[in-house]
């Protein structure tokens, strides 16, 4: 495919981004497996195997229904043990941090959003099945640290060893289901902080609700300890959960790149630890500084956050070169125009060419269109590892044909054809 899309566009803009684009190319690494060419004609096609996306689809559906019939269950006991204005005033309270950690997730997602029904699956077994889980496993697992240590206070064996075991097993099983069942959408380390911290952030939401409804009870009403409560848990900590769980998502993001069950169950384990490990650490770290939370908070958690944050953004630089690589191998191949590399694959790019299909309405086309070559690149580097082939080239396939319908469309629109 070539000279329409944001070839349309300034004179300027599309110098700058020929330029740019050629600079990429020359430095391009070969792969052993390049893309279909595309000459006059398309080539006979290499893919015998359709996608299969029905099965995955029609599975997730399932699961949907499963865990948000588990979320009407903790919802119905939370609601027996709080009373109806407590529990829709803790609800109401437990929206504000809801609503900071998905807004940091969407940050974390801009790149390569995630289809919507698995997000919504991940905040459903986070939110219900994750927290009845923990509720129904919790007191037997106490009770087996209670007689294996019966010198540990409850107040440390409670916080410090059940909790963090039970919850991130019960949060991280939900994480490598969608390993399995949703494999076409889990491409790396990123979809994995995007899945694990979506369950976290539902199993953070119905925790505080639980938590704020037990300062509200205990302390008689609206007062001081509710707020205290808030603020410590909704404004100070409300990415905690998320950073514990993302772990686990790190860790089957990398492993699933280079595909084997067998590394991906080593992978889960492996990241599960060090979600138990930091969890641990955050719920007893006060007692490293004589119990003084502001100084664990400023000097320990702080730092941490600002760690996880600084990995966050790297990894998503890293998809965004992985996405510019594998594009130019189209280029090569003579999918894609250099300009259109340049434009899916760098942030800039893709603002001016939104803008550009904006100005005649085809901004949603656009989208479309970034979106498919994106997926188009991340499926490439599974075909270029060697990842279950016939399923990665159908989908290849018919990433391609899609584009070119979408090009033909967004071509159309800014001719002022219907």
């Amino acid at each position: 495919m070539s000279g329409h899309g944001p070839g349309h566009l300034p004179e300027s803009a599309r110098g700058s981004w020929t330029q740019s684009a050629g600079g990429a190319q020359g430095s391009r690494e070969p792969t052993p497996a390049q893309p279909p060419g595309h000459g006059p004609a398309p080539v006979q096609p290499l893919w015998s195997a359709q996608p299969q996306g029905a099965k995955g689809t029609a599975l997730t559906v399932l699961l949907i229904i499963g865990a948000a019939l588990a979320l009407l269950l903790v919802a119905w006991f939370l609601w027996s043990q709080l009373g109806s204005a407590a529990f829709a005033l803790c609800g109401v309270l437990a929206l504000v941090p809801l609503g900071i950690c998905l807004l940091g997730l969407k940050w974390v997602d801009r790149w390569e959003p995630e289809p919507r029904s698995v997000l919504f699956f991940a905040f459903l077994w986070g939110a219900g099945i994750s927290v009845g889980i923990t509720l129904l496993a919790g007191p037997y697992v106490a009770r087996a640290f209670y007689a294996l240590l019966p010198g540990f206070a409850p107040e440390f064996i409670g916080p410090v060893l059940e909790a963090p075991i039970v919850e991130e097993i019960a949060k991280g099983l939900g994480v490598l289901i969608l390993v399995f069942v949703r494999r076409s959408s889990f491409d790396g380390p990123v979809d994995g902080v995007v899945y694990a911290g979506t369950v976290a952030a539902g199993f953070a939401f119905t925790e505080n609700i639980l938590y704020f409804g037990s300062a509200l009870i205990s302390s008689g009403g609206l007062g001081a300890q509710l707020g205290f409560v808030f603020v410590l848990r909704g404004i100070f900590s409300p990415f905690a959960h998320v950073l514990f769980t993302s772990a686990i998502g790190l860790a089957l993001g990398f492993a699933v790149r280079r595909g084997g069950t067998a590394r991906i169950i080593g992978a889960f384990f492996l990241g599960l630890a060090v979600a138990i490990g930091g969890h641990m650490f955050w719920n007893g770290g006060t007692a490293l500084v004589s119990g003084s939370f502001l100084i664990f908070y400023f000097l320990l958690q702080v730092p941490l956050f600002a760690l996880a944050v600084t990995g966050v953004i790297l990894l998503r630089r890293g998809e965004q070169r992985l996405t510019r690589k594998r594009l130019d191998e189209y280029a090569a191949a003579g999918w894609f125009t250099p300009q259109e590399v340049l434009m899916l694959s760098t942030r800039a790019g893709r603002h001016q060419a939104l803008a550009w299909a904006s100005a005649f309405g085809a901004r949603r086309t656009m989208k479309t269109f970034i979106a498919d070559a994106t997926r188009l690149a991340l499926t490439r580097q599974q075909i270029a590892v060697g990842r279950n082939l016939p399923t990665n080239q159908a989908t290849e396939h018919a990433l391609l044909q899609d584009l070119i319908r979408t090009r033909t469309v967004m071509l159309a629109r800014s001719l002022g054809r219907p």
